[in-house]
This record gives structure tokens, sequence and C-alpha cells, in this order.
């Protein structure tokens, strides 16, 4: 490709972290603004999905800084989300829980989801028990969510 535009980026950083590629999506992150593009808000997608995936949490958390402070993005639910599944992996579960408590917009149902199964898979019921209201509150109907608390 002679020149790469922001689509092309985004899509190739996209389709690497998607793939378990993200130590090629870190890298080519830093291509990109080596050679001169602006990232936006997709870009930072991409990239907290790698280290998601990879579980390098401070890159994470430094990323998800400087889109805020470096680049002037604002953070969409998307990129909460991602956080809120790195946190957990990494054992930083309460942590997590502080995240979507500063959050500017409500969780909702997948981070919520998300919460509960990372309380699950830490066996942290204290934290479960919350993030169970939390849940049945933005879907009182669902009945699944009941069973999100049993024994897998």
């Amino acid at each position: 490709m002679k020149t790469k535009d922001l689509i092309s980026w985004n899509t190739l950083i996209g389709g690497l972290a998607m793939h378990g590629r993200g130590v090629d999506a870190l890298n080519l992150f830093i291509r990109m603004k080596n050679a001169g593009q602006k990232p936006d808000g997709i870009t930072f997608l991409g990239i907290l999905c790698a280290c998601t995936h990879m579980g390098p949490v401070e890159d994470g958390l430094a990323n998800f800084q400087s889109m805020v402070h470096d680049n002037s993005i604002v953070p969409q639910i998307e990129h909460y989300g991602c956080m809120v599944d790195l946190l957990p992996r990494a054992g930083r579960l309460e942590q997590a829980m502080d995240f979507v408590s500063k959050m500017p917009m409500e969780p909702d149902v997948v981070i919520g989801a998300g919460l509960l199964g990372a309380c699950r898979t830490h066996k942290n019921v204290e934290l479960a028990e919350v993030a169970l209201q939390r849940l049945i509150e933005l879907e009182p109907k669902n009945p699944a969510n009941y069973g999100k608390m049993w024994p897998g």
C-alpha cells in the first residue's frame, strides 16, 4: 500500500489486535505515530483490545491516559469496556470496580456482565453481589443474570 490513511491504519491495528497479535498491533501503532498519523478513538479501541488480549495492564492504562490527555479523545463506553476487561484479567478487580464507578456514563449490561464474570473467576463474593445488583438494575427482567452467581 503506497499511502496509508487513518482507516487503513485502524483496520490493520484492529485486525491484529482481534487475532491475538497484540505485539504487532502495538508496534504498528508506533509506526503509525512515527509516520505522522494522528490516532482517533477507533485506533485506541484497537490498542486497548491488544492490551486486553496480551495482558500488559500498565500499557493499557498508559494508552487510555494518552488517549484522553495527549490526544483529547473522549472515551466511549467501548474504551471503558476494554479497561474493565483488562484490569480483572490481571487480578485488579477492585480497580475495575472503581474504574466503572468513575465512568462519566452509566455502564451497560456488557460491562456489568463482564464485572460479574470477573468476580466469579476471582471468587470475590462481596464484589459479585455489588456487580449483580447493578446488573439487575440495568436488566431487571433478564433471568440469566441470577444464574450468573451459581458455580459453573
